[in-house]
């Protein structure tokens, strides 16, 4: 099932978004309490900067999408909105990414 996603753009993007909604969870719900109730804030630096690179390839393979498939600005709006909210990307995905 991977290697048809990774043929189309469209399937690329639902699996960065898969990723890139994982690695907020880590971060808001085992990362962020690591850094402030045991005090270890290498968890925040390693799980910060594996969620940032995720959400900046989310990013360019949005617009890249929104391009290709002719999304209306709201639709491309509401995506992007969509990875700025705990599981926003899994609503996103069973919502807009299956066509």
């Amino acid at each position: 099932m991977i290697s048809t996603l990774i043929k189309s753009a469209l399937g690329r993007l639902r699996i960065v978004a898969f990723l890139e909604g994982i690695s907020y969870l880590v971060l808001l719900g085992i990362a962020m309490p690591l850094k402030y109730i045991a005090g270890l804030p290498q968890a925040v630096r390693v799980v910060g900067m594996a969620h940032g690179v995720l959400f900046v390839l989310f990013v360019v393979l949005l617009i890249q999408v929104a391009t290709e498939r002719s999304w209306t600005f709201k639709k491309s709006l509401l995506s992007f909105i969509s990875s700025l909210v705990p599981f926003g990307t899994f609503y996103a995905d069973a919502k807009w990414f299956r066509e």
